[in-house]
């Protein structure tokens, strides 16, 4: 279940051994209620989609495709932030240390970091109100419905303790913000904000970086910037993962 509004790729959830198990009962059971195709993106690679459904598919006679649509780019994480700052390039390393910097100059810096229940409740409103200012598309798409997800989702994430949320301030005022998920030593890059005002000490990067950072810290093995290819995840050392759409035609 999900929608390419809020998902940034999709996957069948599987007992790890038993795929090929559950896919042969689950196209079986489909050609039986009369479900003649299945269309399903985005989809990684490394998903069961890929590794477990196209195989069976392919096998059973079902007439499969899978197309590159989009791209997801990810970061293996090393062991320390300096061992992180070495993986960069020399220009790109220069200019982190540079915007950090310039950053410290234009006034007092504060990096917070929301995962209580009850806090996140309170800062969400705080993420909600940069994301409808940062830019006209965002404001569109934050609509009351949208706004209504997001807390919910945010309250849900943060009762098992996966949700993280960041803020970046400067002199006072949240000029920034990320919103992550913390899962299996994962570290998910699901949506941020910046206000534009503070654009030009790059507060929207800066975020981003100190949530890299703190997931170092913590000892998280990856951080997922998600779907899109932005170039600022290259330059960030991101690998790009290719999504897939996958459609077997059951008829």
């Amino acid at each position: 279940m999900g929608d390419r509004d809020v998902c940034d790729y999709l996957d069948f959830v599987v007992a790890p051994g038993r795929e090929e198990e559950f896919f042969r009962i689950l196209l079986e059971h489909l050609r039986g209620v009369g479900i003649t195709l299945l269309d399903l993106g985005p989809v990684r690679v490394d998903s069961s989609v890929m590794t477990g459904l196209v195989p069976v598919a392919t096998e059973l006679g079902h007439e499969v495709s899978a197309h590159p649509e989009e791209v997801s780019l990810e970061l293996a994480l090393p062991g320390t932030w300096e061992a992180f700052l070495l993986t960069l390039s020399g220009k790109e390393r220069h200019e982190i240390r540079r915007k950090l910097r310039r950053l410290a100059e234009a006034g007092p810096v504060k990096y917070r970091v929301v995962e209580g229940r009850n806090e996140v409740d309170r800062d969400m409103e705080t993420f909600l109100t940069l994301f409808a200012m940062n830019r006209t598309d965002k404001a569109v798409f934050m609509n009351g419905r949208m706004a209504f997800f997001f807390r919910s989702l945010a309250r849900a994430m943060a009762a098992e303790g996966i949700m993280r949320l960041f803020f970046l301030d400067l002199d006072g005022i949240a000029a920034a913000t990320v919103m992550c998920f913390d899962y299996n030593a994962r570290v998910y890059l699901y949506n941020n904000a910046y206000d534009d005002q503070f654009r030009a000490f790059s507060v929207g990067l800066l975020c981003k970086v100190f949530s890299i950072r703190d997931s170092i810290e913590r000892g998280r093995g990856a951080y997922d910037f998600l779907k899109g290819g932005e170039a600022y995840k290259y330059r960030l050392g991101g690998a790009p993962v290719r999504l897939y759409r996958c459609r077997v035609t059951l008829g």
